[in-house]
């Protein structure tokens, strides 16, 4: 279960920086409403730039914490939880402008994998070390 959990952690992680950084002023298929950006979209959601720009800080931070995780796990279980609820926001704002269940796929695998991830990783206590590097030496 263990790689389950780093999977789902470096995907959502990794799947959130692309969206941030590399699709933020393209058109996806997937943005709400009849948005074609980043900007676009949360003008749908009724959200202003100010609200993008802290929603994308939280999002990308918490995905850098993600993989920082993979080094130091007992920033995994927090980082993960915070970002499937972020998640939850965006599955939220795609109901709010009624749109397709297509459109909501990527959050919702996003918000699966952290809720994988907060929930098969994370401070084990020092029972077991988990961290990226112990699994290379199994």
């Amino acid at each position: 279960m263990t790689l389950i959990g780093k999977l789902a952690q470096i995907g959502s992680a990794l799947w959130i920086l692309n969206v941030w950084f590399n699709r933020f002023d393209k058109d996806t298929g997937y943005r709400g409403g009849d948005a074609t950006n980043m900007r676009e979209e949360f003008a749908e959601y009724g959200l202003s730039e100010t609200s993008m720009y802290a929603i994308g800080a939280a999002k990308v931070s918490l995905a850098g914490t993600m993989l920082v995780g993979l080094f130091v796990p007992k920033v995994t279980r927090p980082a993960s939880t915070a970002l499937a609820a972020l998640m939850l926001g965006a599955i939220g704002m795609h109901i709010k402008v009624k749109d397709p269940l297509k459109r909501s796929i990527p959050a919702i695998s996003v918000f699966a994998g952290a809720t994988i991830s907060a929930l098969l990783n994370g401070d084990d206590s020092g029972s077991q070390d988990r961290s990226l590097v112990s699994l290379q030496n199994t």
